[in-house]
């Protein structure tokens, strides 16, 4: 069967359009009741989180309807980050969590993301099955055996107190003045109280969601805001989370940003360090910059590449048994501490480094020099494939030979929105543009 809801990262699309309607949202809680729901007994759970998007309340409602309607019995925990989803869909002991987001999309945006009874996201095989659910007449149960709901209006609370454990033992952040940027999402309220109950001066942005403003102008895909109150403040760190929180850039006390690339080169040496790093492996994908894969290199430790997508990480950790992964854009997954990416908990772990080496950010946030990169989208019209296009595969193997062996070419389809990825690393920067330009150029034409 083609997969047509599925993307890499649960089913995403603008709320109110196929696929984020309210029809299919029902059609969706109905399909996973039933995955889930096989023996026919009614003490099956859900819970579901979401983050602040005016959309979640409408898709929260349908996906309840649905879930129900198969007899499975709903937790509602609100606006939660997606990991507090994943932690509590294992602790709660629920045969499925559902996180209601669109991460770092603007608002217009939602989607649905599936985690199974171990915290992990559902495999790509486990998503088909519900895929063909929904596709088929799903039986609704009778009436004595319909499911129930409510609201959980902890969980929030019992993230934090987790969070608080994966700091070290007895530590604190006093002394330490930290900007946090929630991104107006679903951590505007865990974040600061975390930090702030860990000894923090804490200087709160993007913590006023309105259903509008999540990811608007901040957050990790866009720190000028917290950058700017990192130096009015005269903050020692700034950490930018996204929409989900299941994504961290850090700025240093100039306010200069450090991307997952650099926050993994520094964990991954530390826990090698202290031989906690498994098979001296670090997982990240093929987005990852050049010169993480040298850093890496020139300690004895391993780079394993995926695909593009935490999910994919995830998988390869697992199948591996690596402990720390993650993707440039943010998302630092630690198997240690949680079942995905977890902005927060990576967060906590930079300020336990530089209490611990009793160093400022600047010298923690740049453990390597890049190779220079430079990404260009181009977006092109549903139901065409302009990779495929003779002039475009022209082009793709005229940059491979300009590059010759100089760098690095990566071309790809985005699994979340309707883009050419086109992706070049070189030393060379004249030659770096004018690869990409090329591209980007025979793409354009064909889109």
């Amino acid at each position: 069967m083609t997969r047509r809801l599925f993307g890499t990262d649960g089913v995403r699309g603008t709320a109110n359009s196929y696929p984020m309607t309210a029809e299919m949202a029902l059609k969706l809680g109905a399909a996973a009741g039933r995955y889930f729901r096989r023996d026919g007994q009614n003490r099956h759970r859900v819970v579901i989180g979401k983050d602040t998007r005016l959309s979640g309340y409408m898709l929260e409602n349908a996906l309840t309807a649905g879930l129900t309607s198969t007899g499975m019995n709903v937790l509602l925990l609100g606006p939660v980050p997606t990991p507090a989803v994943g932690l509590l869909t294992h602790s709660m002991r629920a045969d499925l969590g559902i996180m209601i987001s669109a991460s770092h999309n603007p608002f217009e945006d939602n989607g649905i993301k599936f985690f199974g009874p171990d915290g992990f996201k559902l495999s790509d095989a486990a998503e088909a099955e519900i895929e063909e659910l929904v596709a088929g007449d799903l039986e609704p149960v009778q009436p004595q055996n319909i499911g129930r709901a409510r609201r959980i209006d902890d969980g929030h609370g019992r993230y934090v107190e987790y969070a608080k454990t994966t700091f070290p033992q007895r530590g604190r952040l006093n002394g330490l003045k930290v900007v946090i940027d929630c991104a107006n999402g679903a951590a505007y309220r865990a974040a600061p109280e975390t930090l702030w109950e860990l000894g923090a001066e804490v200087i709160p942005v993007g913590v006023s969601p309105n259903g509008t403003n999540i990811n608007d102008g901040c957050g990790s895909t866009d720190v000028r805001a917290a950058s700017e109150a990192v130096v009015a403040h005269g903050a020692d760190v700034g950490i930018c989370l996204d929409g989900d929180a299941d994504r961290v850039m850090i700025l240093d006390e100039t306010g200069a940003v450090a991307d997952g690339d650099q926050i993994m080169a520094l964990f991954a040496a530390r826990w090698a360090e202290e031989d906690r790093l498994n098979a001296s492996t670090l997982v990240a994908t093929v987005m990852s910059n050049l010169g993480l894969e040298r850093y890496l290199g020139g300690r004895g430790l391993a780079l394993h590449r995926t695909r593009v997508g935490d999910r994919y990480v995830v998988e390869a950790m697992r199948a591996g048994g690596f402990n720390l992964g993650g993707e440039q854009s943010g998302h630092i997954v630690m198997t240690d501490y949680a079942t995905t990416g977890d902005g927060l908990i990576a967060g906590l772990q930079f300020l336990g480094e530089m209490v611990r080496q009793d160093r400022p950010a600047s010298a923690l946030a740049a453990s390597f020099e890049r190779v220079p990169q430079m990404l260009k989208n181009v977006r092109y019209a549903a139901g065409t494939d302009p990779l495929a296009a003779a002039t475009v595969r022209s082009a793709i193997s005229a940059a491979e030979g300009a590059l010759n062996g100089q760098g690095r070419l990566l071309i790809r389809k985005s699994g979340t929105e309707p883009l050419i990825r086109v992706m070049v690393e070189c030393e060379d920067e004249g030659l770096l543009a004018a690869t990409v330009d090329g591209v980007v150029a025979a793409v354009e034409a064909a889109a």
